[in-house]
């Protein structure tokens, strides 16, 4: 605690290298770093199983996926998971609203941005983070499971992050569920008509992730993925 203290008193002591990045000096990022490892280590350390969920910040509430996306969260908090997202609007806000419509642990990692995105309503655990790095590593270390969503490029970042984690085996494997298999097929396609076909990966590499259509489904192979596990 007092090491926490201390790097909060080193930022708020030099605000101004802490806002503006191109006049950080590299000392005084480093503190900077290391408070949001230190306060996201000590926030989620009780957080107990959980499952990340990305997807679009633009996906509307009427939409479908928004839609799926609530029913999705409810169902893993009911068995047992927390729910984690980036913090923001769209699934994101999808996400949290259906962990905490049940009375679920509904975690958000919201990031500072040039544009502020704001915490939805719907999180009942906000920590906020200013790099993206210091963000991901809490994304993939409390996580059970990932379910991505369709999105853009930061959904895509965080899925080709996961597959590259599992595929190096610099973590463990655990579930990476796509939801949608129409949105994700060119993907696919894609990946086993050129990426494979040209040799840049294995094709052991396309059974690192799993794609579903109905929330039920996502459930279903995050627990069979543990209940092989556990055998």
């Amino acid at each position: 605690e007092s090491l926490k203290l201390f790097y909060r008193f080193l930022i708020s002591k030099n605000q101004n290298h802490v806002v503006e990045d191109f006049r950080i000096e590299d000392p005084w990022r480093v503190f900077r770093i290391m408070s949001e490892f230190v306060e996201g280590f000590e926030e989620l350390s009780d957080i107990g199983r959980a499952v990340t969920i990305f997807g679009s910040a633009r996906t509307k509430f009427e939409d479908a996926w928004y839609k799926h996306a609530v029913k999705t969260s409810e169902l893993l908090v009911k068995e047992g998971y927390a729910v984690i997202t980036g913090g923001g609007p769209g699934i994101m806000e999808a996400s949290n609203k259906g962990a905490t419509k049940i009375k679920g642990k509904s975690v958000g990692l919201n990031i500072d941005l040039p544009f502020e995105q704001k915490p939805n309503p719907y999180i009942n655990h906000l920590i906020n983070f200013h790099y993206f790095f210091c963000r991901k590593v809490m994304f993939v270390k409390y996580a059970k499971a990932f379910v991505i969503f369709p999105g853009g490029f930061g959904t895509l970042d965080e899925l080709f992050e996961s597959l590259t984690l599992i595929q190096t085996q610099r973590i463990g494997k655990f579930p990476v569920v796509l939801f949608d298999r129409k949105y994700w097929s060119g993907l696919i396609e894609w990946l086993k008509n050129i990426v494979l076909k040209d040799g840049n990966i294995d094709a052991i590499d396309l059974d690192i992730f799993n794609i579903v259509d109905k929330p039920e489904d996502v459930v279903k192979v995050i627990k069979g993925f543990y209940a092989k596990k556990s055998k």
